[in-house]
């Protein structure tokens, strides 16, 4: 008899403990709705996994998991309403260190109408897993993972203090105050992305994308909307297939590439290479400059404290391109225009004289010098348009 009841009480360990649920049906708004609510045990993880649905995940000060599927039927029988929920079954159960719930489909044929989840778990739960076929998903409050993919739905990540991983095939992703890495792809729908202490990865088939704040840098993409990103406390990688670029502070590098729209940066502790198809490009408090438009002009504001400094280029097909210098900068300077015809290059420093190629047409403009004995090299180069050098206010 002890071996017998040794060997039950390993079976039932082995078992997953199941969750005491309760549901209920009532007619509502001209229908009928589905309640179906439960409480298990808090493991270290939450898995939900339902075939289709929005999914609502909050922290909370409890001890256990708790949850709330809600759905609703128009236009049906009390009798067909009832047979389709009964079709559709949810279940929730602890294996492990997991808590899972899991929404499937037993029906014949394909069911159109699928309820919500709306789950409290544990502040300090490690990990947050959702997998839906569709709808929207919301994590708030946890300290630790959150692993989101939905087929289709606008996605909301607040409060987490771990990383994030959110992925829909194509709707909005919100997501502020995370406290890892965070990885965020949309098939076509905006990125708005406040607060991340980690590195972020972001990609949308053709979004717009903000980033309020990102301490350890970025690498953003999108298909072709605008990109935003306030400030970053790392290096930036910045991509569009035709929207225009703005960017506050970054303490990094960073590359900067559009389609055909513009580039604007406010500051940055290093390299800076910006590339645009066709339009402007204005770069403030830069070290050093890799920029190149197809047609559309260059501003270009150097600094001298802070940063690494090394070759600088500036070049447009098409545009005039404008340098301010600080007083203090060392540097060498070598600016053309290879079809002045009437175009200048106009010099605030007398170390920077400028020459004119007595030619009839093409006539070339150049201007060479050294500030301060000379230093990186400065490149400067528009086919057509004005150059001009100036002193930048101190």
């Amino acid at each position: 008899m002890k071996k017998i009841f040794q060997f039950a009480l390993a079976l039932g360990l082995l078992a997953p403990m199941v969750a005491a649920q309760q549901a209920r049906i009532f007619q509502e708004n001209g229908g009928w709705s589905q309640e179906v609510t439960g409480t298990l045990a808090g493991g270290k993880n939450l898995r939900v996994k339902i075939e289709a649905g929005a999914v609502k995940v909050q922290g909370g000060q409890q001890a256990g998991i708790t949850y709330l599927y809600r759905a609703h039927i128009s236009g049906a029988s009390e009798e067909k309403a009832r047979r389709q929920f009964e079709a559709y079954k949810v279940n929730g159960f602890v294996r492990g260190d997991t808590t899972w719930l899991v929404a499937e489909w037993e029906g014949g044929g394909h069911r159109r109408d699928y309820g919500d989840f709306t789950i409290t778990v544990p502040r300090d739960i490690e990990l947050v897993k959702i997998e839906t076929g569709g709808g929207t998903v919301s994590v708030n409050g946890i300290s630790g993972r959150v692993e989101a993919e939905t087929g289709g739905g606008k996605m909301h990540m607040q409060d987490i203090g771990g990383s994030v991983s959110a992925e829909t095939g194509g709707d909005t992703i919100e997501a502020a105050s995370i406290g890892g890495e965070l990885n965020a792809e949309t098939g076509g729908g905006k990125l708005y992305l406040g607060l991340v202490k980690g590195l972020i990865n972001a990609s949308t088939g053709g979004g717009e994308v903000v980033v309020l704040s990102s301490e350890r840098g970025a690498v953003l993409d999108t298909g072709a909307g605008d990109i935003q990103v306030k400030q970053s406390g790392g290096k930036l990688k910045l991509t569009t297939g035709g929207g225009n670029i703005e960017v506050g502070d970054v303490a990094g590098s960073a590359e900067i590439e559009t389609g055909g729209g513009s580039i604007r940066l406010n500051s940055a502790k290093g390299l800076v290479r910006a590339e645009t198809g066709s339009g402007r490009i204005e770069l403030n408090g830069v070290p050093c400059v890799r920029a190149e438009t197809g047609a559309g002009g260059i501003l270009a504001r150097f600094i001298n404290a802070g940063g690494e400094r090394s070759d600088s280029i500036l070049e447009t097909s098409a545009g005039d391109i404008v340098v301010y210098l600080p007083a203090n900068i060392s540097i060498t300077v070598r600016a053309v225009i290879d079809l002045a015809n009437g175009h200048k290059i106009h010099s605030e420093f007398s170390e920077i004289p400028v020459k004119v190629e007595d030619v009839d047409w093409p006539q070339t403009v150049t201007a060479e010098g050294s500030l301060n004995g000379g230093g990186p090299l400065l490149k400067v180069r528009t086919a057509t348009g004005d150059i001009w050098f100036r002193r930048a206010s101190q």
